[in-house]
Order: structure tokens, then C-alpha cells, then sequence
């Protein structure tokens, strides 16, 4: 790994013993000089309207993972996933219930697919209606403006939404500590935010009577519509300000793709008209675009989908698969496991800033640099005190640990955390996952060259210490990048 520079050189005694010693409990995070900092995080962030993608399945692997590594640094995180269920959308949505009579009973069951279907069926008459466009627009007007009725449907949409999310999340071991919608930051709940940008003398009227704030003569950025009714930018700045005076966070990471790059160059310049001195605390943190996807049913845009796609494919594979230690009735919690680490692991490999190919092959192959790999991994770990009759001491004995194999184990165990702290400076998890693969290479290694069945007793059990601060340094990663280390596959 060559930003790691593994040395195959014999390491000192006291070194080998420092490390095995220091580390059999459990991986103690490395210090901070500026930690205990109060950091705001946002991802995943879908639209109630339109299926969960892929785009917003890797904002939630990689915000989750620069939460995770914040906590483990003694940082105080707030995980927020900001939902987007306001805008001219709404209308759309009530218009498609309304016309294809869809009931409370479906919308419980199945609120994101049937929200889906009415949205896209309302969509298609409008552009043969254009009635239906003015239709839409009005009713979402009429729910800024404080129409009961509307608001009480958005209410019912939204609260069938957040628990269906909810499930969906905890599959994938995702937990916010915030909800936080995008109608808290409505035309009534903005006024003052409004109000100070007219007096900063901030805004103007264009010539199609929108309220817009000129950062050029050549340019100007809209945030109140003709009608009057908001813009997603101008809820972002509310939300932004908002934020800040509850929280006064020391940082703030938006986890969005590259695709979004003007909008938050718009935000953070409008915040800056507003001269809000901590402005320079919020950070895009921007990444490439998902290609290739597809499931046997056509292209997957549902999360649930790609979901039960990979557990599927993991449960076949484990009932076709002779070594397979995993008894029926457990067979789908262990497959759902593994389906999701692959998904986790495909997307954390790529360096953050790069467009990738989803391939189903490639994320679930048992030999490849992959979730499943390092689950194999873990598991062989798991199970080696077990089938080697060895026992876990306390005390090293550098002495019996002379190997090749030994010295790159050690050194490995060893950068654990300069790489996570690399992975928190640069917000960048492949640094973090890539470290991951080359460990489990290492421990695999290592398997097949020092044996602890048949050696004596000190001789095994000091193999057995290497590998036990070994698997917990892998489950500690693991554990960092969003998976649940499994014991047994």
C-alpha cells in the first residue's frame, strides 16, 4: 500500500509487545489536539416524491462513515438527514392520489413506491395538461400559505414516509440522530431571514418579478418566486442559519454529489452577502456519480430493491456454498448482513471524487477486495481459538513471534490509527477501506504459514494473541466503515 509503506524488516521486541499488549482489549482511539468539536453531518437527504437512489445510497454510506470516524474521535456528532418534502412536488403528489383514488391503507403500506406512482402518473398528464403544472403549483402555494386541508395530508404522507425510512435504515445500520424537513423552512417560518436580507438591501426584484440577489452584473441567484413561494435554496439558507443558532457547530458537511456544486457555491456565497462569520465552517463534501445499476426485475431505483437483490444473492450462494456453517433459521439475518457489506464496501473503495460501475459480480465475490471478503476474514478469526485448542494470554513473548509474516501483521496493526486519522482529515473512507483490504491480506497470509494447531502450547497461544489484536483492529475498522462484523458464514 504505498501510502503506508509496509516495511518487511524484523521489528523490535518492545515494539511487538507495545502493540499486542496495548491493543488485546480493544482499539483506543488516537487523540486529538482539537477534539470534543461539534459537528453537524448530512446525508442520505432523499426526496419524498421520487425513489431512493443510488446517489443517496452513497451519500448515506460515506456520511455515515465520516460520522462514525468523528465519533470515534471523540468528536460530538449530530447525524441529520434532511428531507425533501416541500415544493411544487406536493401538488403533484395530491393531485396523483387524488386522481387515481389511492387510500390511507395503501399509502401506510407501501408509502414510498405508491408516493412514487401517483407522483410519476401526475407528471405524465401534466405534460399533455399544462392545467395540471398551474394545479400542482397552486396547491403547494396554498399549503405555504397555511391551507389546513393540504397540511393535513402533507402531515399523513410525511409521517408514513419517515417510518418506512426508518426500517430501510436500520437494515443497513444507519441511525440519525435528527429528522430534519425541508417544510420547517416554509414562506411564514422564513419572514426574518427575508426580512435582514431587505434590509442589507440584498435583494431585487428581476424582470419576471422573482426576488433575486446579484453576485455580478452578469448573474443573480433566485430565492423568492413570482407567486412568492420558496425555493430549495432559500429553505437551504434558512436551514443553514437555523442550524447555527441552535447548535453553534464548529463544522457542518454536506454530503451531496459533485452535481450539486453550484447550489452550495450559491449558498455559501449568499451567506457570505449576509456577512455571517461562519460561513467558512460549512463544507461540500462532494462525490462521483453510480452507473450500471440493474436488478433481475430492470433498473432498480428503490433501495428495498437493491437491498433484497443482495441478500438473495448472498442466500443462494451460502446454500450452494459445501463450508457453509450457518443453519437455516439463520440464514436470512447472516445473508442480509453480507448482502449489505458488499453494497457498503463497493461504494467506500472508490476514492470518493470518482464516477463508478455498479456490478453485482465484482460487489459480492468471496476473493475479491470486497465486503464479503472481509467478513471470510473475520470469520476465520472468530473461529480459530476454537478449532485451535489454543489459549488467549495477556503477556506477549516476542521471543515466538520471528516471522515475516508476523513483522507485516505488526506494522499494519500498527498505522491503524494514522489512517484514520487520514481518513478524517481528508473525509476520504476509501483511505480507511483500502487499509482494511491490505490487513485482511496480511491475516490471510498469515493463516496459512503460522499454525497454531499441533505447535506448542506457548508457541500457539502467542499466534493466537497476534491474531486476536488482529481481528479486533479489522472489526474496529470494519465497524468504522458502517458493518456489522459477523462471527460466523
Amino acid at each position: 500500500m504505498s501510502n503506508l509503506n509496509v516495511k518487511f524488516n524484523s521489528i523490535g521486541d518492545k515494539y511487538v509487545k507495545k502493540i499486542l499488549e496495548n491493543n488485546l482489549v480493544g482499539v483506543t482511539p488516537p487523540l486529538l489536539v482539537d477534539n470534543s468539536k461539534n459537528i453537524i453531518i448530512e446525508f442520505s437527504s432523499p426526496n419524498i416524491a421520487k425513489p431512493f437512489h443510488l446517489g443517496h445510497l452513497r451519500s448515506t454510506v460515506i456520511g455515515n462513515c465520516i460520522s462514525n470516524v468523528n465519533t470515534f474521535l471523540q468528536n460530538e456528532v449530530t447525524k441529520v438527514n434532511y428531507l425533501g418534502d416541500w415544493g411544487t412536488q406536493f401538488g403533484y403528489i395530491q393531485l396523483g392520489i387524488e386522481m387515481s383514488n389511492t387510500d390511507n391503507m395503501e399509502l401506510q403500506t407501501d408509502p414510498i413506491k405508491t408516493l412514487y406512482k401517483v407522483y410519476v402518473e401526475a407528471n405524465k398528464l401534466a405534460t399533455c395538461n399544462p392545467e395540471i403544472h398551474e394545479r400542482a403549483k397552486e396547491i403547494f402555494k396554498n399549503l405555504e400559505l397555511g391551507d389546513s386541508v393540504n397540511y393535513n395530508n402533507w402531515k399523513t404522507i410525511k409521517n408514513f414516509t419517515a417510518v418506512e425510512l426508518e426500517k430501510t435504515y436500520k437494515r443497513i445500520g444507519v441511525v440519525f440522530d435528527k429528522y430534519d424537513w425541508e417544510s420547517l423552512y416554509t414562506s411564514k417560518n422564513i419572514n426574518k431571514m427575508i426580512n435582514l436580507m431587505e434590509e442589507m438591501q440584498l435583494l431585487t426584484l428581476d424582470d419576471v418579478n422573482r426576488k433575486v440577489v446579484s453576485v455580478s452584473e452578469e448573474r443573480s441567484i433566485p430565492i423568492i418566486k413570482s407567486d412568492g413561494t420558496t425555493l430549495y435554496l432559500t429553505r437551504d439558507i434558512a436551514a443553514a442559519i437555523d442550524r447555527f443558532e441552535k447548535n453553534k457547530f464548529d463544522a457542518m458537511y454536506y454530503v451531496v454529489d459533485y452535481s450539486q456544486s453550484d447550489h452550495f457555491s450559491n449558498l455559501i456565497t449568499i451567506l457570505n452577502k449576509m456577512k455571517l462569520p461562519w460561513v467558512d465552517r460549512l463544507k461540500h463534501v462532494k462525490f462521483g456519480r453510480v452507473h450500471g445499476m440493474s436488478t433481475r426485475k430492470g433498473t432498480a431505483v428503490f433501495l428495498e430493491d437493491i437491498l433484497n437483490e443482495a441478500k438473495e444473492k448472498m442466500k443462494q450462494r451460502q446454500l450452494a456454498t459445501k463450508t457453509t456453517k450457518i443453519p437455516l433459521n439463520e440464514m436470512d439475518v447472516i445473508s442480509d448482513i453480507l448482502g449489505v457489506s458488499g453494497i457498503i464496501i463497493h461504494n467506500l473503495k472508490q476514492n470518493r471524487m470518482h464516477n463508478y460501475e455498479f456490478n453485482w459480480n465484482t460487489m459480492l465475490d468471496l476473493k475479491g477486495d470486497t465486503g464479503i471478503k472481509l467478513q471470510y476474514t473475520h470469520c476465520r478469526l472468530c473461529s480459530l481459538k476454537e478449532l485451535s485448542g489454543a489459549t488467549l494470554v495477556g503477556e506477549c513473548d516476542p521471543s515466538l513471534l520471528k516471522e515475516l509474516q508476523v513483522d507485516t501483521l505488526i506494522t499494519l496493526i500498527s498505522q491503524f490509527d494514522e489512517v484514520v486519522l487520514k481518513c478524517y482529515e481528508e473525509l476520504e473512507p476509501c483511505t480507511l477501506t483500502i487499509y482494511l483490504f491490505h490487513l485482511s491480506k496480511a491475516i490471510n497470509l498469515a493463516f496459512k504459514n503460522l499454525r497454531i494447531k499441533g505447535e506448542s502450547n506457548d508457541l500457539g497461544n502467542q499466534r493466537l494473541l497476534l491474531f486476536h489484536v488482529a481481528k479486533i483492529t479489522l472489526a474496529q475498522g470494519m465497524k468504522l466503515l458502517g458493518l456489522t462484523p459477523l462471527e460466523k458464514m
